[in-house]
């Protein structure tokens, strides 16, 4: 079993057993809960469920309690809670624009997005087999996707407001919501050009949106505020003493950097540049948790992060600003958050590339340029996820479930799209078929070879470092489609 099921064990017991003031201070286990208060709550009311299963899970000296009982109700407790993803997903459906024809029901736009969604590779894996709650948390997220393309504006604010007090990483798109929310709800109307017609700014509007935001912090915090352990809270959820990547390298641009660093110390080392006596041995690849600094290249810190992460957004939302287009350029620019956060954020998890795979699969059947970039991120993107199942029985699992999925993907995608151009070039083609020999390699080949008990880092790394790649490749290709498109919009209208 994942670390997640005794994370979620540990969690329930905490806030079944001790009052609200512990739960940020209980460190009996080393899963501490570092979580915002509304997924504490959540806990809290399935505790009261988990204790007709086996009240023994609810001990918090129980460590690594796993009774069968225990996983039963976990793994039902995610099932059940998927059912407002399901409402969200049929929500999303309805938002599309239907106008493609189709002769079967199988190639409509709507019934491709259901499948792209609900059938999920990443989010089955994670939530279903690795043991996470992903798809109720991406349930309130794309139902708050929803009603802001219903223009059901505050009830979207609403929405975003609680899901990031279940989950503090949903702060990566927060920008995309904020400045839609203030473009489409706050100013009432444009001029005929599209420019902003101030005269139209609502201060009522403003002060329901804050209202809604205040409300819903006061809520969450409001009680670690009176007992005045809100510093505390707020040093469980972002703790930066984790280091810049998690012990799995996240495929993003830090994936590259590091691997840079390490290549650099090799050739350094080889030259003599480098006295191997003052180098910390395995400091990246070591699998651990920790903070770690960089041999030949600049160490990074929270606040490099932070900036990179910060200019890395800025033009997606100055083109949401400035040319808006509608709910479609909100997606764009959410996606694109999502992705530069991933890209360049402080101890990013793999999981967290879901956070743009799925938005983007609303805008996949829209147009075949985004139908291509969809196949590219989401194939490397879900790659990436494969060291999360790490036994042998899994193995087979995890490449047949990749496997329906993908060519689903690729065939729907394709058939929707059939009367234009082709959706990836051969070079996109070939990179993504390397794929199948690098899986060979770290899956088969590599644990036969005495390298194994040398370099156990090498399949992560390479796995990380090639997915990297990809993704990046993606995030660069999206941002270039979004400007383009914006450029072409303005021409129009001069």
């Amino acid at each position: 079993y994942s670390t997640d099921f005794e994370v979620h064990r540990n969690w329930l017991a905490i806030t079944h057993n001790l009052p609200l003031s512990q739960w940020y201070y209980e460190a009996t286990s080393e899963w501490t809960l570092d979580y915002p208060p509304f997924f504490a709550w959540f806990e809290y009311a399935l505790s009261h469920i988990a204790k007709y299963f086996d009240p023994q899970m609810l001990v918090v000296e129980n460590l690594n309690y796993a009774s069968r009982a225990t996983i039963f109700f976990q793994r039902l407790s995610v099932i059940f809670t998927d059912t407002l993803f399901i409402y969200a997903v049929h929500e999303c459906c309805r938002c599309v624009n239907g106008k493609r024809a189709a002769k079967d029901i199988l190639e409509k736009p709507t019934f491709i997005l259901a499948v792209l969604l609900l059938w999920n590779f990443g989010l089955l894996i994670v939530d279903h087999i690795h043991f996470q709650y992903n798809g109720f948390l991406f349930g309130l997220m794309l139902l708050s996707v929803a009603r802001l393309c219903q223009k059901r504006y505050l009830e979207g604010a609403l929405l975003f407001a609680v899901l990031l007090h279940f989950k503090h990483i949903y702060m990566y798109v927060a920008p995309a919501y904020g400045i839609y929310l203030l473009r489409s709800y706050c100013f009432t109307a444009n001029n005929a050009d599209g420019s902003l017609k101030w005269r139209s700014f609502s201060f009522l509007h403003v002060t329901l949106l804050g209202l809604i935001v205040f409300l819903v912090s006061a809520l969450s915090l409001g009680p670690f505020l009176v007992l005045g352990q809100l510093p505390q809270v707020i040093s469980r959820l972002f703790p930066f003493k984790r280091g810049l990547c998690h012990a799995y390298w996240a495929p993003n641009f830090w994936a590259l950097y590091n691997a840079m660093d390490k290549a650099l110390t090799i050739l350094g080392l080889k030259c003599n540049f480098l006295d191997g006596t003052k180098i910390p041995k395995a400091s990246m690849t070591g699998g651990l948790v920790q903070e770690f600094q960089h041999t030949v290249l600049p160490s990074v810190t929270p606040l490099a992060t932070l900036i990179c992460t910060f200019i890395a957004i800025l033009p997606s939302v100055f083109c949401l600003w400035f040319k808006p287009q509608g709910p479609r350029g909100f997606l764009q620019c959410l996606v694109l958050c999502a992705l530069s956060s991933f890209m360049f954020g402080w101890h990013v998890h793999e999981k967290a590339i879901l956070l743009a795979i799925l938005p983007l699969s609303l805008l996949s059947i829209q147009r075949a340029k985004d139908a291509g970039i969809y196949l590219i991120l989401a194939t490397t993107g879900h790659f990436s996820l494969f060291p999360l199942l790490f036994t042998p029985p899994e193995l087979p699992i995890k490449i047949l479930l990749m496997l329906l999925f993908t060519v689903y993907s690729f065939s729907s995608l394709k058939s929707l799209f059939r009367r234009e151009k082709p959706l990836l070039n051969w070079l996109e083609t070939i990179y993504l078929i390397q794929l199948v020999p690098l899986e060979i390699f770290c899956e088969i080949v590599f644990p036969l070879t005495p390298w194994k008990w040398h370099f156990p880092f090498v399949p992560l790394l390479l796995t990380s470092v090639y997915c990297a790649l990809g993704i990046t490749y993606a995030w660069l290709k999206l941002y270039i489609s979004v400007l383009t498109e914006r450029i072409s919009v303005r021409q129009k209208a001069e």
